[in-house]
This record gives structure tokens, C-alpha cells and sequence, in this order.
């Protein structure tokens, strides 16, 4: 049945869009998305992709990044600690992080650097364009971008001096404070950019054992540098630096799930990072040469009370505090020649890029139990890629394009309980794609691409040996989509029906030894499924109705399954048939922009989504959540001075949630569902002066 409603859903947003009046003369927008290996205007764009511009980015600048995601079809997210910081496309991204080392599904690009695995550091401040590609991007991304990848741009230095200054206050003792300023170094030589940010908040969390109201605070300091070096009318070298300093607690669950907390030992959520990235643009007669390095540094502690409780909250208790500490280190290197229109193969007809890639990624690891001897672990992976495409222009109005990564990739893992489990495997991505464009309103596209996601090693010793590795999983992925101007450019839509199959469907699954016993063991794990299969729709939706009024709304369909799924575990819930962890069927958000005087605007929206399953071994389940926001916006002159509020009627939301084991000793330990809330209602005013 619900099926049927999701493909009856597809086909009654296809028709209500295409019955709108179409405009031969329109013009599309004037967006454009950088993260494919040639900038294209978004209306121009082959996949399905949302674009978050910097205008949403500042009526966002003090939600947690991820969540800001929220509001883009068929993208979710989990928390599991200080805030949310794991991504979901389609159903598919990791949910938590602990023993194990993590290939991520989903990408996470800023300024060049790779912060896939170090996401809780990203935030808004500085930001010009957030895009969000969903789907494989193997040809472009590799390994990183099986579900799809997002990434940040910040804004650029210019020749011209201009600024930002930024300030708000909110609840929950909410303080934040930016500053970014620009221009001219070295006349005609050297431009730059600064900015800082600092974040600070006690959050929503209450202890009340502790008598305090910041065991779950936020404290984040941002420093950014760029640097564009005009070697000549021909050469540019550019440079990022980002500095920062992530001093997040973390206090989150409770017996009860309420944001009352009385753990004894309230834990941390911490992150260091040094980045850079230094990207060289070379500009030939027929083509450009594009070179880039990038390196970070981070240093991470995740650790908390176990228990949840306090000593004395009963005399038969445990308690048990776990700590996580984390040394990454990752160097990147890519070398790339794009051609140029002048530099086209094969009778002038065809766009090519050519590459390869090279990186190496270390991971140390130490574990502190309360009742285990410390635990360390050291992996380390090579990637070679080479890779290349070509867009061949059939005619003025058809092009096909083709794409293929080969990427070779040698790992080690070793551990402090004897373990030393090396790999290697060669891995490739494609793409074949065909797009018509009608005309310059109308675009119609058919996308077929491979993605994959290499395999790994469980570090835990307590499950059986012929568990501790996973294979790699690989997805191949349809889109069909058809992007469109109507009513003189007024109106913008971008349509993208999706199919796809994972072969070796890699999941998390865990297992409690004893599930009435609190010293059990509780283990983790990832496994391979045989297959899953998945299908859906993103649609999005931009009507400038009036000079006054603007009205924008997205939706997003998923319909996932497991069509086989073979756990090792013999006492795993039978998941065949049944949609995996985070793969809610349907998202959306609506919202509107009045303007009511040349110096006020009204904003407002609603975000909702569908309940979906906490994890694949047992069959709890989120709530659905709808969520409403606005704000009054006062502009004068460079001054703006905005009023919000969020999450209006303050809405019980469930961002990360555990069953199936039993943490309360007043109820005898019996099995339940554990949850951690997400934001209540919260607002503030934020005022900004741009010099």
C-alpha cells in the first residue's frame, strides 16, 4: 500500500508541474554549481542537486550545519553526541562512529579540504554556497561519494575592501559573534580574506543531578584564511587555511527521555583540526591545468557516562564511562586537465578531462573503558585514482557523456589485541549519461552511475573472527530528471526520479549478549546484505510570485528495502523486506519570503519528515516530525537586524535512538527504546553590518 501511495505521490507532483505555463523566452537562473569537474549554471546541472545559497545560509548561521541539510530532499541526519554530524542521502551514510574506522558514503568537502570524517567542525560562517549532490559520484569523488557529497564554498577575497560583522544572542544563553573582512594585499598581485567565528551555548540539556544547565554546551571557534595569488593573467595559485577548536560537552540521554539529565560524569565532544589546501589554476591555449594539495591535522575526544547516572541512583547500579580519542591525518593530491571549447577531440565535438588522485589517511585510535584494559588501534589507507570524462556534443541540443575512475586501494589495520588485517583492492566508478536540452528553459536528462564504497575491518575482538571484515559495496544508481523555466523565469522547477540497487549492502548491526544483564557486552559491527534496492523522487520548486512575495518548497520520495539481508548474528531481527535505518519516505519543506515594506521581510517555512527506523536490529522507530520557522528581517542601508524563532511550536523531535537493551536498574533492567532529543524551541536576534 504505501507503494502505492509513493508512486502515486511521483506521478501527481510530475503532472501538477508540467500543467504551468511554459515561456520560450525565459531565461534559467543564474546559480552555479562548481563541485562537478566543469562549473555549470544549476538549471544546467545533469543530477540531482540542491543548492543552498548564501541568503539561506545566513537565516541558518547559528543552526548546527548538518541540520541545516535538513530542509534538502531526501537528506537526513543523526546525532549520537554533542550535536548532529553523520549525513544520510537515500537512506545511506553512517549513523555513529566507535571502534571502527569509517569510509564514509557521503562526502564532505570545504574549501578543497576533505572533512568527511571530521564533519562536526563545518560550520556557515563565511559561507557563499552550500550544494548537496545526491546520488554516486565515483567518476568525480571516488570512494567518498557512493551516496553523494557535499560541499561548501566560502567567500572568495576580492579586489575591492568589504566586510561582515555579525552578532546574536538567543535562549539557552546563546552568544555568537563573526567577523570577516577582504581585499586588496598586494596591488594586482595578492587578495585575501579573513574571518573568525565563535559559537558558544549552554544547550537544551538540564542536569539535575549536577545542578547544571551547560553539560551538553556548545563551544566553537572558527578562524579561516584565503589567499589568491595573481601570477599572471594565465596562472592562479590559491591557498585556505581553517583553524578549529570544537570544546563541545556532551550529555544527551536519559532513562526517562527527557532533556533532564543526572549522569555523574557528563561527557565531551571535541574536535582540533589544522587544514589547508593549495589549488593552482594553469590556463593553456586549449585546455587548463588544475592542480591541488591538501592536508589536515585533527585531534578528537568523544567520550560519556555510560550509565547515565549517578552512583547512588540505585545500590545494585554499574557504572561505566567510555572515551574515544582520535589522531586523523590526511594528505590529498589531484592533478586534472580540463579542455576549454577551443581544445575539443574528435572533430570538435568533445569536452574532455583527464586526472589522478592520490591520498593517504591515518587513524590512531585509543579506547579508555572503565572495565577494559585501554584499547588502540592504527589504520592507514592509501588511494591511487586515475579517472577522466567526456561530454560529447552530439548536436547543438543532445550531449552524451561518459566517465570512468579506476582507483586502487591498499589498507592496514592493526590493534593492541593482536590484530593485523592488511587489504587491497581495485575499485572503479562510472558514468553514462544523456541530456537534451529542448531549449534555453528546458532540460531533459538520463544519468546511469556506479558508485562504490570499499570495504573494512571491525575492530572488536568479542565478535566470531570470520565477522571482522566486510566486503566492499557498490551501487548503481538511474536518474531521470528534467529541469524547466516557466511564466517569463518566474517560476523554476528541477524534477529528478531515482532508481538504485546496492550490491553487498553494507549495514551496522550490534548484538547484547545478555540483554538483562547490565555487565553484558553490547558489540558492534558492520555486515554486508546481499542486496537493497531503492527508488524515489526530488523535486524543487522556486516561484517568484510578485515583486513582494516569494515561494519556494521541495519534496522528497524514498521508497528503500533490503531485499536480502544476511546477518551473522543468529538473534537479529529479520529486517528482509524492510526499509533500512534512516530512510524516511518522504521529506519536505515549504516556505515563503514576503516583503512588507521597503525595509521589513517575512520569512517563514515548514520542514517535515517521515518516521523511519533507528537501526537495522531491532524495530524501533522515530517519530514523524513537522517543524515551523520564521523571521523578521529589518534592513538599513549595510545594517540588518533579524528576529527568529525555530521549531515555533516546539515540536519533540528524535535525532538518534537506541533499543533493545536494557540501562535502568529501577525498572530491572528491562529492554526499551532510548532517545536523544533534538532542538526544542529556540530563538534569538541576529544583527549584522556589511562594510
Amino acid at each position: 500500500m504505501k507503494s502505492k501511495i509513493l508512486t502515486g505521490s511521483i506521478i501527481a507532483t510530475y503532472a501538477l508541474l508540467n500543467t504551468l505555463a511554459f515561456a520560450d523566452e525565459a531565461t534559467l537562473d543564474p546559480i552555479v554549481v562548481s563541485a562537478d569537474f566543469r562549473e555549470a549554471k544549476l538549471s544546467k546541472t545533469t543530477s540531482s542537486v540542491t543548492v543552498i545559497g548564501e541568503e539561506e545560509i545566513y537565516d541558518k548561521s547559528t543552526q548546527a550545519f548538518i541540520e541545516t541539510l535538513a530542509s534538502t530532499p531526501n537528506v537526513n541526519f543523526t546525532a549520537g553526541a554533542s550535536k548532529a554530524k553523520y549525513i544520510q542521502i537515500r537512506g545511506i551514510g553512517e549513523r555513529s562512529q566507535f571502534e571502527t574506522p569509517v569510509n564514509p558514503s557521503v562526502g564532505l568537502i570545504m574549501d578543497g579540504i576533505d572533512f568527511s570524517n571530521t564533519t562536526l567542525g563545518v560550520g556557515t560562517f563565511d559561507i557563499k554556497q552550500i550544494e548537496v549532490l545526491r546520488g554516486p559520484q565515483g567518476t568525480t569523488f571516488g570512494a567518498n561519494g557512493m551516496a553523494g557529497v557535499v560541499t561548501l564554498e566560502s567567500n572568495e577575497p576580492t579586489k575591492e575592501t568589504e566586510g561582515h560583522i555579525e552578532a546574536t544572542i538567543g535562549n539557552y544563553n546563546t552568544k555568537a559573534f563573526g567577523a570577516a573582512v577582504g581585499g586588496t594585499l598586494i596591488e594586482d598581485t595578492l587578495l585575501g580574506r579573513f574571518s573568525i567565528y565563535k559559537n558558544t551555548s549552554d544547550g537544551f540539556m538540564e542536569n539535575s543531578y549536577l545542578n547544571r544547565e551547560d553539560t551538553n554546551n556548545i563551544d566553537e571557534l572558527t578562524a579561516k584564511v584565503q589567499l589568491r595569488w595573481l601570477v599572471s593573467d594565465r596562472h592562479t595559485v590559491d591557498f585556505n587555511y581553517a583553524h578549529i577548536d570544537v570544546d563541545n560537552g556532551y550529555d544527551a540521554f536519559t532513562l526517562d527521555n527527557s532533556r533532564v539529565s543526572i549522569a555523574d560524569e557528563p561527557g565531551k565532544d571535541t574536535q582540533k583540526t589544522d587544514a589547508f589546501a593549495i589549488k593552482s589554476t594553469s590556463v593553456y591555449d586549449n585546455y587548463q591545468v588544475i592542480t591541488q594539495l591538501s592536508y589536515s591535522q585533527s585531534d578528537t575526544v568523544y567520550n560519556y557516562d555510560e550509565d547515565w547516572t549517578y552512583p547512588e541512583f540505585h545500590p545494585d547500579a554499574w557504572t561505566g564511562f567510555d572515551e574515544y580519542i582520535r589522531d586523523k591525518e590526511q594528505t590529498d593530491f589531484d592533478i586534472r586537465v580540463v579542455s576549454d571549447e577551443s581544445g575539443r577531440i574528435f572533430n570538435n565535438s568533445s569536452d574532455w578531462t583527464i586526472g589522478a588522485y592520490y591520498k593517504d589517511y591515518k587513524e590512531a585510535l585509543t579506547r579508555n573503558h572503565l572495565w577494559y584494559p585501554q584499547y588502540s588501534g592504527d589504520y592507514h589507507t592509501k588511494n591511487k585514482a586515475i579517472y577522466g570524462q567526456l561530454d560529447t556534443h552530439l548536436d547543438d541540443k543532445l550531449t552524451f557523456v561518459t566517465g570512468l575512475r579506476i582507483e586502487d586501494i591498499e589498507s592496514d589495520y592493526s590493534d593492541s589485541a593482536g590484530s593485523d588485517i592488511p587489504t587491497d583492492e581495485t575499485l572503479y566508478g562510472a558514468k553514462v549519461g544523456l541530456n537534451y536540452a529542448v531549449n534555453d528553459t528546458r532540460l531533459y536528462y538520463l544519468t546511469i552511475a556506479r558508485g562504490y564504497k570499499p570495504g573494512g575491518v571491525n575492530a572488536n575482538n568479542e565478535i566470531p573472527y570470520d565477522a571482522r571484515e566486510f566486503e566492499t559495496e557498490t551501487l548503481w544508481n538511474i536518474d531521470l530528471g528534467i529541469n524547466s523555466s516557466y511564466l517569463d523565469n518566474k517560476l523554476l522547477s528541477r524534477i529528478n526520479f531515482f532508481y538504485g540497487k546496492r550490491k553487498d549492502q553494507q549495514v551496522k548491526s550490534s548484538y547484547v549478549e545478555n540483554p538483562n544483564d547490565p555487565n553484558t557486552n553490547f558489540n558492534e559491527y558492520f555486515a554486508n546484505a546481499a542486496e537493497g534496492t531503492y527508488y524515489g523522487l526530488e523535486a524543487q520548486l522556486d516561484y517568484d510570485m510578485s515583486d513582494n512575495l516569494y515561494l519556494y518548497g521541495s519534496l522528497g520520495l524514498l521508497k528503500a528495502e533490503f531485499d536480502e539481508y544476511n546477518d551473522p548474528n543468529p538473534d537479529a531481527v529479520d529486517v528482509n523486506g524492510r526499509a533500512p535505518a534512516q530512510s524516511p519516505e518522504y521529506q519536505y519543506n515549504i516556505g515563503l519570503n514576503y516583503i512588507l515594506t521597503d525595509a521589513w521581510i517575512f520569512k517563514t517555512n515548514v520542514e517535515g519528515r517521515g518516521s523511519y527506523y533507528f537501526s537495522n536490529r531491532h524495530n524501533e522507530k522515530a517519530d514523524s516530525a513537522t517543524i515551523a520557522n520564521a523571521s523578521f528581517e529589518y534592513i538599513h542601508n549595510s545594517l540588518t537586524a533579524t528576529l527568529w524563532v525555530r521549531n515555533i511550536t516546539d515540536e519533540e523531535t528524535q535525532v538518534r535512538g537506541f533499543g533493545s537493551f536494557g540501562n535502568n536498574p529501577a525498572n530491572g533492567w528491562e529492554t526499551e527504546l532510548y532517545t536523544q532529543l533534538g532542538a526544542p524551541r529556540t530563538f534569538g536576534l541576529t544583527v549584522s553590518y556589511d562594510f
